[in-house]
């Protein structure tokens, strides 16, 4: 590049300033931003995630997320709270609140569309969650053609979306519920405990899950679901908390539920 090339003319300076000078005289009436004619929509999250496992598709859906208002010791129960803060600080997280997640999954054999869990449902959604049918159609599937609906466990965010007004959400499908799990929350007893949560997770059992108890069948770990899902003993998080392996051409998967409610804490 020439020297003649890098160096800025008296002129051309002089005419810069006047510019600059001419657009401070405006009234800030006339060089304020334009408005958009759309309002802000704020974040955004995916409404699913697909991939294939052999020969069978995986779809995992959006159910929606809600706040909490703490995080020790809901996650880091064994650990110090300034030690929870620490970690959560490092990871540019806030310390005192969090947002948690769901999300239901979806297995198509070939031969039959099967759903794991059916998020929040209505008793959520005011807050964020129970979005899993809209997340259902942005998938390309609708509610009717669930052939199979499999309850990991029985906690409201996994059963709440099974009934919506009074009416089964997924007219076409049965249901697959271990009996552990559903013998323990299905006594009306359980309703009167004087441990609020527990209450309100029995609630959630008699209001969405018991009333289609005549359309469920009720397993034990090794039962299949369909050829290729196979149910597999995890009791803790709940009395009858199960896993399901899935197997396809050789690839196999484990739905475990409810190990990363949160993408960094859970998976810490």
């Amino acid at each position: 590049m020439s020297d003649n090339a890098l160096k800025i003319s008296r002129r051309g300076l002089l005419a810069g300033a006047a510019g600059a000078a001419a657009m401070a005289s405006l009234s800030p009436a006339l060089i304020q931003p334009v408005s958009a004619k759309a309002a802000m929509l704020g974040t955004s999250r995916p409404t699913h995630y697909r991939f294939k496992l052999g020969n069978f598709e995986i779809t995992t859906i959006n159910d929606g997320a809600i706040p909490i208002p703490k995080v020790h010791p809901i996650f880091g129960k064994n650990q110090k709270i300034e030690d929870v803060q620490a970690f959560l600080k490092e990871n540019h997280l806030p310390t005192d609140k969090m947002s948690i997640s769901f999300t239901p999954v979806i297995v198509n054999t070939g031969k039959e569309l099967v759903m794991f869990d059916s998020g929040y449902g209505e008793e959520r959604r005011a807050k964020g969650a129970g979005k899993a049918v809209a997340a259902l159609a942005s998938a390309g599937f609708t509610p009717d053609q669930i052939d199979v609906i499999v309850i990991t466990h029985a906690h409201p965010d996994h059963v709440s979306g099974l009934m919506e007004n009074g009416k089964a959400v997924y007219p076409n499908a049965r249901y697959l519920v271990g009996d552990v799990e559903y013998n323990f929350w299905s006594p009306k007893a359980l309703l009167e405990s004087s441990n609020k949560n527990m209450a309100r997770r029995a609630k959630a059992v008699h209001s969405n899950l018991v009333p289609l108890a005549e359309k469920a069948t009720f397993i034990k770990p090794g039962a299949d679901v369909v050829t290729g899902i196979t149910s597999v003993a995890a009791y803790g998080h709940t009395p009858g908390h199960m896993c399901f392996h899935i197997e396809s051409a050789g690839k196999r998967f484990l739905i475990f539920a409810d190990t990363t409610n949160h993408y960094v804490v859970s998976l810490a």
